[in-house]
């Protein structure tokens, strides 16, 4: 497998006080720093959405709290590269690279720690692992970021992919057409649309995000058939306030990309300083219910520690004493989930 090749930024070409500077290298040593020329264009200044999205903070190494690996995905690998689980589907990690290193990604752990894509005896392994299983009909492309291989590789793991036959739907979670969009080319989308039903979820997490050229990468896409759906991380000093998310959710539906989902943050070692209460995600919802059409309004969900899998919470159907929530699981289970940020606020 081989990525495409493309333009990155070093931060440190940014306007940077001293202080600033020293902690961006001891963040960095631990959790790498990477973004796209095109994406450090969109920060108009520090600390504004862009810039906390991707610049390092040193409130990430004061995060010890939490886990690395909270989703428990490495207990769910039967095979390297390959996470089982939920009955019917599986996720693939194709690739370890993406345009920019989000400073609050689900798979912190995993960013800088190999840059090698997916090599081919893994692969084979991970498809006669599906191709094992017929209960698997939808197989979602994930990693780092899928598109950042290059054509060749994406047509060999979709043609072994739709060469198993109870394979029904592939997914592809991508952040390209927000960070990278140029890498969205006529030339790709004609591949894509080649292994249909394919679908692709993107990550727009505000609305300074949606510009001429994302929109014209979406517009590709949805002109090849591929439906776009996408999925917003609640980023406190990013995005929790109610008039932001209807200014994005209204901004993508311009772009045909469907609201998908709005997750709750994961409890992801490093991420503390982003971490909203479930109250505010709760409050956002009803904020757009009625007031944006349906359309617009995404599942806000929680991915449960342990690997439980997402819960979907709704205004009127959380139980909430104190700071515990009362969930229940798609297989009937009721969990308790500690609102952790609810104490702070």
């Amino acid at each position: 497998m081989q990525y495409i090749t493309y333009n990155n930024t070093n931060i440190y070409n940014k306007t940077l006080t001293d202080e600033q500077a020293h902690n961006a290298s001891l963040v960095s040593a631990r959790y790498p720093v990477c973004l796209t020329d095109y994406y450090a264009g969109l920060i108009r200044h520090q600390d504004d959405a862009i810039w906390k999205q991707c610049m390092p903070d040193a409130r990430e190494l004061e995060d010890y709290s939490q886990c690395a690996d909270p989703l428990n995905e490495s207990h769910l690998s039967p095979v390297p590269g390959l996470i089982h689980r939920y009955p019917d589907r599986v996720v693939l990690l194709v690739s370890n690279r993406c345009p920019v290193y989000c400073r609050f990604c689900m798979r912190k752990r995993l960013v800088g720690s190999g840059d090698a894509p997916m090599g081919e005896s893994e692969l084979c392994a991970a498809l006669d692992y599906i191709a094992a299983h017929p209960a698997i009909h939808d197989v979602i492309l994930s990693g780092g970021d899928p598109l950042m291989l290059d054509d060749q590789s994406l047509s060999k793991i979709l043609t072994g992919l739709r060469a198993i036959p109870h394979i029904a739907i592939i997914r592809i979670g991508t952040r390209v057409p927000v960070t990278l969009p140029g890498r969205i080319t006529p030339g790709l989308c004609n591949l894509l649309r080649t292994f249909h039903p394919l679908f692709i979820n993107t990550h727009f997490n505000h609305p300074d995000e949606i510009t001429t050229a994302s929109a014209h990468a979406c517009s590709l896409l949805a002109d090849a058939g591929i439906p776009l759906g996408n999925q917003t991380v609640l980023l406190k000093g990013v995005n929790d306030s109610i008039e932001t998310m209807r200014a994005l959710m209204t901004g993508l539906l311009t772009l045909r990309v469907r609201p998908y989902y709005l997750h709750q943050m994961d409890l992801v070692q490093g991420t503390a300083h982003f971490r909203t209460s479930v109250r505010s995600g709760l409050e956002i919802i009803r904020g757009l219910r009625g007031h944006i059409s349906g359309l617009g309004v995404p599942h806000y969900v929680i991915d449960l520690p342990g690997g439980k899998g997402k819960v979907a919470v709704l205004p009127d159907d959380v139980t909430i004493r104190g700071n515990m929530l009362q969930l229940r699981t798609y297989t009937g289970e009721q969990v308790f989930y500690e609102d952790i940020t609810a104490l702070q606020e």
